[in-house]
């Protein structure tokens, strides 16, 4: 080893061992003033940049020389006169005393009265230690700090590992103690790990009472710790942590009140203590602190006192807290039940936090002008702000951008801007962005198809909870042009994805068992699936039940009921209804003369105008023509035809055979709604409602609707009920929207009436009413609606809902449900008759009940037969699953088959009482 010669009177003379630590240690503190060596921790040795950090030289104590001028500086401080603090530490500068620099570095690194400008601190720090003196530890130990964090210089953990070193063997104690500590828990780059000799130093800081030692032991042996898991040492070490910091606390200290309010917080290591996190935030607020101020509002705006809650946030973004004014940008943006939305005021807070720097801000502000929520739209502003956010690599910002530029609505798309944007959100971990790439890999969108991309970023996305990536997964395994045709695999993600609330997997899984696309072709339990989609809102599942009604195909032919369901794709706005719609109408013979047509149109009658255009449209006749469609509705249109021109405003709202165009679109229908047409009327409406694609009028959409309502428009009348029922876009208004699906049941809409029976029978919107709920639910279930025939026969078998109970007649509309393939009424009927309570007992017929249930995929069938399964093979705790299996195998097999192995099953005493038992349970 070289040594550098020190002078005798260095205050780093050896000490002697103080710690009980590693041998690494002891050669720190037991040896002579020498430029620090690599060791057990560290492989590469002090750069020689910095060895005159080490290598001793002439001791500058003198304090009697600068005592009295650091108290003056100090005082100076304390009054706000910091530059006059600073000239009076640069006369120590000038005469090269330690004590001058260091006083300086820590204006400088905490930010006292000027702005923090850490890559000066360090400069100064670097000065301070250069010549020795009582206060090096304490340098080093700043210095060493600022090098962990990468604050104003390069992160360096291998030279803060010696300078923690050189602060122990000045003796500072437990701060560096602590310091080294943090270090060697999980190493740095170019620093082993050494969790035990960590430990060891925690431990020694903790018993002289550093706080530091303490927060951190309490978490090391709490519950995911890095030490053994010992819940009451954890809480021994939290309590510790937490008086020491209440006597800082009470002694005025606001960041120890900050920190008690964290220690006594939901996640904090004391548990969630409400009372005393408030009274800390308080208390901090009290003293003046802004982030204080900020944590409190925001928990009373969430809490019990939401005006008082503002209040606070109001004061702490006024008194410059960045997060207090992205918080009222937030609640003012989007509003709740105690704070109303207030555009104006959410732009100008989210728009000071902007000015402050804050990202978060930007991305919030620049995806509500993006979209038109809340605030009116403004794409050009907001893809601004969200670039701006972009550049900060904020992987919210890029997911955003790559979805607008992926997009065409009011701009053109531009895919290859879009792919860089999301390739960057993926590195960054977004999920969505991670989705989105993976769909353009799969649709070729923009790239070259990649379906092995496409599967891996997919598999990605859905890992971390992306529904609708396991909806496309499946679609593109059915498809089989991409990815390899894998139908299993298609409908065990489908199935996760319609698990998990996605409806267009319900229509996407249920189409596959009706059409056979799917390893089994089911078509009752597709049939569910959709209507149980389409009840969700999805068009396509509505479109997908009037071709399988009008063609019987996997169903009976009604082609009242294709009527029904593509008449409600067309009201919910799917584009392929028009052609469903026109080749439904064909079947029915109302096509016409198409040559006389052409020919009364061309003498230039406005009305077969608008009927030659609406064929052309539809391809009803005549070989589908766009042009030739939108050609002889304009005509019509300019004639005053008001349903042209409501088949013009849907096809520019579509982008059908024209460039997508909401506003010219919304023209088109005001047109028509000029000219009397309904129809348009309630287009214009829910489009003003919603604002896709033109400036939202909530309140003009409103009446549109209300008058198109008022006038049998039994689209207009549900949206109506609905938005009025939810309270979105409008106020919630829970008594009209059950009028007005009274007033749609009234008018013999079946499903009105059946919504109307529920909301009676089980009180939402209403007080529960039994004889009300009865009648609408008759009315529904003698309409053909096999759900309401359910709820019915379920609520008069039991008595549910306050209904009376009449078993016979709550039997008859269950059986008729079932026979007809009603997964519900087969398990309600399984479970009464395997429980012989309302029922007179039939253990066969329930069981055939139960059977017929879990084919069309119904769970508590499944389940009940699968627990009877485990009991009778003596595996009441086997893995549930492999019972579903069974069950599936057994049901995918022979009916007749299917049904004597269920039987042969249920001769077993205890699985007939299992199934009893699990059937009993709703």
């Amino acid at each position: 080893m070289i040594q550098i010669p020190r002078d005798i009177s260095s205050p780093r003379q050896p000490t002697g061992l103080r710690l009980a630590v590693s041998a690494t240690l002891v050669a720190w503190l037991g040896g002579c003033a020498t430029t620090p060596q690599p060791d057990a921790h560290v492989t590469a040795p002090v750069p020689p940049q910095y060895a005159d950090w080490f290598d001793g030289g002439q001791p500058r104590t003198l304090e009697w020389m600068h005592k009295n001028t650091v108290e003056k500086a100090q005082q100076l401080l304390e009054q706000g006169r910091s530059q006059q603090a600073i000239a009076e530490l640069e006369t120590l500068m000038q005469k090269g005393l330690p004590k001058g620099y260091y006083e300086m570095a820590k204006i400088f690194d905490q930010g006292k009265g000027v702005p923090p400008d850490p890559e000066r601190a360090a400069r100064l720090y670097s000065e301070a230690i250069k010549t020795p003196s009582y206060i090096t530890g304490n340098a080093s130990l700043n210095l060493a700090k600022l090098y962990r964090e990468g604050r104003g210089v390069e992160r360096n953990d291998v030279l803060a590992y010696y300078l923690i070193q050189q602060a122990i063997e000045e003796e500072v104690g437990p701060r560096a103690q602590a310091a080294m500590a943090e270090l060697l828990v999980e190493g740095g780059n170019g620093v082993k790990a050494d969790p035990e000799q960590a430990a060891a130093l925690y431990r020694r800081a903790a018993e002289a009472d550093n706080a530091t030692a303490l927060e951190a032991l309490a978490k090391a042996h709490g519950p995911g710790g890095w030490l053994a898991e010992d819940r009451g040492l954890a809480s021994q070490y939290a309590q510790r942590y937490a008086e020491l910091l209440e006597q800082d606390a009470r002694a005025g200290d606001v960041g120890a009140m900050n920190q008690l309010a964290g220690v006594f917080a939901e996640d904090g290591l004391m548990g969630n203590q409400p009372q005393r996190h408030m009274h800390w935030l308080n208390k901090a607020a009290e003293a003046g602190d802004p982030g204080a101020l900020s944590r409190a509002g925001r928990a009373l705006v969430e809490g019990n006192a939401p005006q008082r809650g503002l209040a606070m946030l109001e004061q702490a973004a006024l008194d410059g807290d960045t997060s207090a004014m992205e918080t009222l940008g937030k609640l003012m943006l989007e509003g709740n039940a105690n704070v109303p939305a207030s555009p104006e005021r959410a732009q100008h807070w989210l728009s000071a936090a902007i000015a402050q720097g804050s990202v978060d801000a930007q991305v919030t502000l620049g995806r509500a002008l993006l979209e038109g929520e809340g605030l009116p739209a403004n794409p050009r502003r907001g893809v601004e702000l969200l670039k701006k956010a972009g550049e900060r690599d904020d992987a919210l910002a890029l997911a955003l951008l790559g979805a607008y530029y992926l997009g065409d609505e009011g701009h053109a798309s531009q895919p290859m801007q879009a792919r860089e944007y999301l390739e960057r959100a993926n590195e960054l971990g977004h999920p969505y962005a991670t989705q989105q790439l993976g769909q353009m890999y799969l649709e070729g969108n923009g790239v070259p198809a990649d379906g092995q991309r496409a599967e891996a970023l997919l598999k990605d996305a859905a890992d971390q909870g992306q529904t609708a990536a396991l909806r496309m997964l499946g679609e593109a395994y059915l498809e089989g042009e991409v990815l390899p045709y894998h139908p299993s695999k298609a409908e065990e993600l489908l199935t996760r994805a319609a698990d998990a609330g996605d409806a267009s997997a319900k229509t996407a899984l249920g189409a596959g068992y009706l059409e056979g696309t799917l390893q089994q072709r089911q078509p009752s339990r597709g049939v569910a699936l959709l209507e149980e989609a389409a009840r969700e809102g999805d068009a396509y599942a509505m479109v997908v039940l009037g071709r399988a009604y009008r063609k019987g195909d996997g169903v009976p032919r009604d082609l009242g009921k294709a009527s029904e369901w593509l008449n409600r794709a067309r009201e919910a706005g799917h584009g392929s209804a028009e052609d469903a719609l026109s080749r439904l109408r064909y079947d029915q013979g109302k096509a016409g003369n198409i040559n006389a047509l052409v020919q009364a149109a061309e003498d230039g009658h406005p009305g077969s105008m608008a009927r030659l255009g609406e064929a052309f449209l539809n391809g009803r006749g005549v070989q589908q023509n766009l042009g030739a469609a939108r050609s002889w509705l304009q005509r019509a249109a300019s004639e005053g035809h008001p349903g042209a021109s409501a088949d013009l405003g849907r096809m520019y709202l579509e982008g059908k055979g024209v460039a997508r165009d909401p506003a010219r679109g919304a023209r088109y229908l005001q047109q028509a709604v000029a000219g009397g047409h309904v129809g348009a009327r309630g287009d214009l409406g829910k489009l003003l409602l919603t604002g896709e694609g033109v400036s939202a009028d909530p309140e003009r959409g409103m009446r549109l609707l209300e008058q198109a309502a008022a006038r049998g428009n039994s689209g207009a009348r549900l949206a109506l009920a609905d938005a009025l029922l939810e309270g979105e876009h409008v106020a919630q208004d829970t008594q009209r929207g059950i009028e007005l699906l009274r007033e749609s049941a009234e008018a013999g809409n079946d499903y009105a009436a059946q919504r109307l029976g529920a909301a009676y029978l089980e009180g939402k919107g209403v007080e529960p009413d039994p004889q009300q709920a009865k009648t609408w639910l008759t009315q529904a279930s003698e309409a053909g609606s096999l759900s309401a025939r359910t709820l019915l026969g379920t609520a008069l078998l039991r008595g549910e809902g306050g209904m009376s109970v009449d078993a016979a007649r709550g039997r008859r509309l269950l059986e008729q449900a079932a026979e007809q393939g009603h997964a519900g009424a087969q398990a309600t009927l399984g479970r009464e008759l395997l429980r012989g309570e309302t029922l007179g007992q039939d253990l066969r017929q329930g069981a055939d009940y139960l059977l017929e249930a879990a084919r069309k995929g119904h769970e508590t069938a499944r389940l009940a037969l699968a627990k009877a399964y485990l009991t009778a093979n003596g595996l009441e705790n086997a893995n549930r699953e492999q019972a579903l299996l069974w069950l599936d195998e057994v049901m995918d097999g022979d009916g007749e088959m299917a049904a004597q192995t269920l039987h042969d099953l249920l001769s077993d005493q205890d699985a007939m009482q299992a199934l009893q038992v699990a059937s009993a349970e709703r």
